[in-house]
């Protein structure tokens, strides 16, 4: 087991029955907790604010100001948190504003414990490297 600090996550979504899956994602993927849930994209930069989560898992379509503007404030807020936009768009059907924000995509239907794992991994230097020391 690894003495590696789990990874907190915020959850920012209209939809509760979506929220809840990623409850049950989050309690399977070893190493994930949840930090918090936000409902809106004003909801979401605060808790940010507050909680300071490893990763945000944000819908693209809220009520208020949208996924887009609410990830890129948080990652500009506190660059080290990784923003995840989470939609039903296949890639190929994305919004341009989605495409050109920088931040990562994903389906929601996609949504699994080795997907996490996957997105975090891809963020974070291996131990023992550069960024490490």
């Amino acid at each position: 087991m690894s003495s590696s600090p789990a990874v907190s996550v915020l959850v920012v979504d209209d939809q509760r029955p979506f929220r809840l899956a990623v409850r049950a994602v989050l309690r399977r993927a070893a190493g994930f907790v949840l930090a918090g849930e936000a409902e809106t994209g004003e909801a979401a930069l605060t808790a940010a604010a507050e909680l300071r989560p490893d990763l945000v898992l944000m819908d693209v379509n809220l009520p208020g100001i949208n996924g887009v503007v609410a990830g890129s404030r948080i990652r500009q807020d506190a660059p080290g948190t990784v923003v995840v936009l989470c939609s039903t768009y296949g890639r190929t059907d994305l919004p341009a504003a989605v495409a050109d924000s920088g931040l990562d995509y994903l389906c929601k239907e996609d949504l699994a414990p080795n997907v996490l794992r996957d997105i975090w991994h891809r963020h974070t230097p291996p131990p023992g490297s550069a960024q490490d020391l």
